[in-house]
């Protein structure tokens, strides 16, 4: 059986986003295992199974172990992973929750992700989004679901200057946004008198 390989729905993009100005830089980050759960006590004892502590507060995320660990919901995280295959993670995950009455699911194709970085950063996002992005509000560990442009996308601060952030999105939705944060972009790339 030939075995098929994955294309990242952005290839054809990654040559426009190396032309970006150092104001505005956007790469496309490999595929990660991502893995949905829910789990309606958090404490020590899923801590201590899942080996990280779960973000608690809204609207936050944790580093954990090989990747993240994101707040999307009073009972549910996203986990991901760079190291682990999805089958891998998401055993791993189940077998942890499953004894506290937990639930997780692969959704490892579900989105894809986007890093931006850069002094625009904050200006791109704030063309298509309506959350305040000011690092008083939005620093290292805040994370946000919300509408960029018209996709759905959760965005994660990854520095407390507002100037490295990643962004998840819809794999249906990739090119659109690509599109749409290649355009937002073009205000802050230089013209050739400047």
């Amino acid at each position: 059986m030939a075995e098929l390989l994955r294309t990242h729905p952005l290839e054809a993009w990654r040559a426009d986003f190396e032309r970006l100005p150092g104001t505005v830089g956007i790469t496309v980050e490999p595929f990660v295992a991502m893995v949905d759960v829910r789990l309606s006590t958090v404490g020590a004892e899923a801590s201590a199974a899942l080996g990280v502590d779960l973000p608690t507060a809204p609207n936050t995320w944790v580093p954990a172990d090989t990747g993240r660990a994101v707040w999307l919901g009073p009972d549910e995280w996203l986990l991901t992973s760079t190291t682990e295959t999805p089958e891998e993670l998401e055993d791993r995950v189940r077998a942890a929750v499953l004894p506290l009455g937990g639930s997780a699911a692969d959704v490892s194709a579900q989105r894809i992700s986007l890093r931006l970085t850069g002094a625009r950063v904050r200006d791109v996002l704030a063309k298509g989004c309506s959350i305040d992005l000011h690092p008083r509000v939005f620093g290292r560990g805040s994370s946000a679901q919300t509408a960029l442009s018209q996709a759905g996308v959760v965005l994660l601060a990854l520095s407390d200057a507002g100037d490295d952030v990643v962004v998840l999105v819809r794999s249906s939705f990739a090119g659109y946004l690509a599109d749409w944060l290649l355009d937002a972009a073009l205000e802050f790339t230089p013209t050739p008198h400047d």
